[in-house]
């Protein structure tokens, strides 16, 4: 390995065809191709929502601490970088690329040694995990819209499902908007019963007496954790959040640095980690999250919400975590360019099985790499880009806030207490 020197680290964006609908979080996709002096190639992969252009330009930043070192230099690359960045560690775009570009050199060292990453973090713990469902309910206004849904993923395999019911409201929560989100879950816990674990969605989007309200109305369908349900930015108001509302408190995937999660952690901030490792340092600091998620015995379920290199790395971590949780899908729910970029691992009965194969264990192909590619923004829709299409506004422009609340039957609905049976 010593031998093989880096040629070049690659940005490849690729994105939905016309005429085939994605949500426009979904619409893009930034891959980093690494290949080395000997043509051996490794992937990664970058985030995107609403900032595809500049992390594919940041790459071209981490790839100038890599390009013509040794594949067995990749780690003092990627702490030559930090050294150097000076926003590296508050800077999404930054962070996301360096994560990109240090994933596929994992992928490539794994090939070179003809072992799958897992192995290279210390090997696995188990070789199949749990996934829960998510993207499935686009275009799910009412209530008996979502249990429908929730029902037919129930009935493919899946144990756990998440989603967001609160379609429209922003910051504030009205009564009306309440009352929406609560039947909308009641619906959905009605539709599956009390085996399978509903996962809240509130996106960062509130305000902390608006994200209390509405944690405490929903605690009686029992979701097994609230995600980000204030807004970032007033993260300290979490304690509160904890203290009245009894739902465990899940979020990370805007955190980009082992530090972060410790500070969230030590300050009673969290209870379930959801690191993304395509934008909190790939695998190289994803085995020090994951120390750090060990060391107070905190649940990691990692975020998962882009594309299959995405995917195929973070099985491969998953493999190796100390205290995993569940793991985000959503593949039931891909357009399908999507799904032709990448061959190598399933989900099958809820489930995926983490690929055995050298590096990341997957093939990807390159045709469809480069039938695909393109230099487009994400498109700016009446929605916005972090939302699942036509749960916000609906194809005819109407805000699902004024959608009739009805119970999985059909019926109105005025948020009837759901008890344990």
């Amino acid at each position: 390995m010593g031998k093989q020197i880096i040629r070049e680290v690659e940005p490849i964006e690729v994105a939905a065809p016309a005429g085939e609908a994605s949500s426009p979080w979904s619409s893009t996709v930034v891959l980093v191709k690494v290949t080395t002096t000997s043509g051996a190639v490794g992937w990664g992969e970058a985030p995107t929502t609403l900032m595809t252009r500049p992390v594919f330009e940041s790459v071209a930043e981490v790839a100038r601490f890599y390009r013509g070192r040794s594949l067995a230099e990749h780690r003092a690359a990627f702490a030559e970088y930090e050294r150097y960045s000076f926003y590296r560690s508050r800077s999404m775009e930054a962070t996301s690329a360096l994560s990109a570009v240090d994933i596929a050199c994992h992928d490539l060292v794994g090939h070179e040694l003809g072992c799958p990453v897992s192995d290279l973090l210390g090997g696995r713990l188990r070789n199949h995990v749990r996934a829960y469902s998510n993207g499935w309910y686009s275009d799910c206004r009412d209530p008996a819209e979502f249990a429908a849904k929730a029902k037919a993923m129930t009935d493919s395999g899946f144990g756990a499902l998440k989603f967001d019911p609160f379609g429209d409201q922003f910051g504030q929560l009205s009564p009306a908007g309440l009352r929406l989100a609560s039947a909308r879950v009641g619906a959905v816990r009605e539709a599956v019963g009390e085996d399978v674990d509903l996962l809240i969605e509130y996106h960062g989007r509130f305000f902390p007496e608006a994200a209390i309200r509405a944690g405490r109305e929903l605690e009686q369908y029992h979701p097994r954790f609230a995600e980000e349900p204030v807004r970032p930015e007033l993260c300290d108001a979490l304690v509160d959040f904890r203290r009245r509302v009894s739902t465990p408190v899940a979020l990370g995937e805007r955190l980009l640095t082992p530090s972060d999660f410790l500070s969230f952690l030590s300050r009673g901030l969290v209870d379930i980690l959801q690191p993304d490792i395509t934008n909190s340092g790939g695998f190289t600091s994803g085995r020090e999250i994951s120390g750090v998620a060990a060391a107070f015995g905190a649940p990691v379920a990692y975020h998962n919400a882009f594309g299959p290199i995405q995917t195929a790395a973070t099985l491969q971590i998953d493999a190796t975590l100390p205290t995993f949780f569940v793991q985000e899908s959503f593949e039931a729910s891909w357009p399908e360019w999507k799904r032709s970029l990448v061959r190598g691992y399933t989900i099958e009965n809820g489930g995926f099985r983490i690929p055995t194969g050298p590096g990341l264990g997957v093939e990807v192909d390159e045709r469809a790499v480069e039938r695909f590619r393109s230099d487009v923004m994400e498109p700016i829709s009446p929605e916005p880009p972090w939302v699942i299409a036509g749960t916000w506004v609906d194809r005819g422009g109407t805000s699902p806030s004024k959608a009739t609340s009805k119970g999985p039957g059909g019926r109105a609905s005025s948020s009837p207490r759901h008890r344990r049976r």
